[in-house]
């Protein structure tokens, strides 16, 4: 899990089939100074894995993400100057083995990630 370390989770509000989060990314992580040194940027697999573990704390289930079907890296995102970042995640269907998302994040006014996909439900 990435959450209290690479990330803070600052508001978690929940509707019937959304979630709003608001996070906050640690500029200082160790991950940073690898990706990249002097210039930071946040790897698109820690933000797909933020979405993942907002939709297990949502739906209270142990997820693999088994499938992408749309994955939009639309801006970088420098925890530097946007570490502030809003996601929104629409829970398309909930059934028994599956669960469909669409996600949006966003910082300011630039959308940075879109992802659909599909999660296996594995406990």
């Amino acid at each position: 899990m990435l959450i209290n370390d690479f990330y803070t989770l600052s508001d978690f509000h929940e509707e019937e089939n959304r979630i709003l989060a608001h996070i906050v990314l640690n500029a200082s992580h160790e991950i940073f100074k690898g990706h990249f040194p002097g210039n930071p940027v946040t790897p698109g697999v820690c933000m797909m894995q933020i979405i993942k573990e907002l939709v297990e704390k949502r739906t209270a289930k142990k997820l693999f993400m088994n499938q992408c079907s749309n994955v939009k890296f639309m801006a970088l995102i420098n925890p530097e100057t946007n570490a502030d970042l809003m996601i929104k995640i629409d829970l398309q269907s909930i059934g028994e083995e599956e669960i469909k998302i669409k996600s949006e994040t966003v910082f300011d006014e630039t959308v940075a990630l879109k992802l659909v996909c599909n999660f296996k439900i594995v406990a």
